[in-house]
């Protein structure tokens, strides 16, 4: 099955069912993980990874705290630039604390690997990160990803909160861009 956004054929890759399926597992194995946390500092990359984190934290089975950081390496275009910009901070500080990076899709690892050395640097307690999705066949910067969704082609990807030229967020499956290339 396919649809249309914004003038793009959007072919299924990863349906509702399997996402929702696969976010209450990621959920399960993080509480067990950080069982003993006084509270798990969650922090999600925006802006794709709103929805993903939004059913993630529901899910877990600890004391969170949510906070966001915005980078961009990508712009409007479907090849990132590998030039990382910060455009939103961090407002919680997390040093001494446990801290789950949560990001919608790791490709070449640059942009991950910039973020977690800016957090390593606020010297959390501990740093993990859990991804909904990854592209091992682009990977350039090995990135420590202690939970991964689903490993997915070499396909630029829409929906579940990942857009291509901010449309087709709003998707509740994960669709790849036919023709993309």
């Amino acid at each position: 099955m396919s649809v249309t956004v914004n003038g793009k054929q959007v072919e299924i890759l990863i349906s509702e069912a399997e996402i929702t399926a696969r976010v209450n597992k990621l959920a399960e194995l993080i509480s067990i993980e950080y069982k003993n946390t006084k509270q798990l500092v969650v922090i999600g990359l925006l802006r794709g990874s709103f929805i993903f984190i939004s059913d993630l934290v529901r899910r877990l089975n600890l004391p969170v705290e949510v906070d966001f950081i915005t980078v961009s390496s990508y712009g409007n275009n479907t090849e990132s630039t590998r030039q990382v910009r910060i455009i939103k901070d961090l407002q919680t500080p997390i040093n001494s604390r446990d801290v789950l990076v949560v990001e919608d899709i790791i490709d070449t690892g640059h942009t991950l690997s910039q973020v977690l050395k800016i957090l390593n640097t606020r010297q959390p307690q501990s740093l993990s990160v859990c991804a909904l999705l990854n592209k091992p066949s682009r990977r350039e910067i090995d990135v420590n990803v202690k939970w991964t969704g689903f490993d997915i082609p070499d396909e630029f990807v829409i929906g579940y909160g990942i857009d291509f030229a901010q449309h087709g967020r709003n998707l509740p499956h994960i669709g790849f861009i036919k023709n993309s290339k």
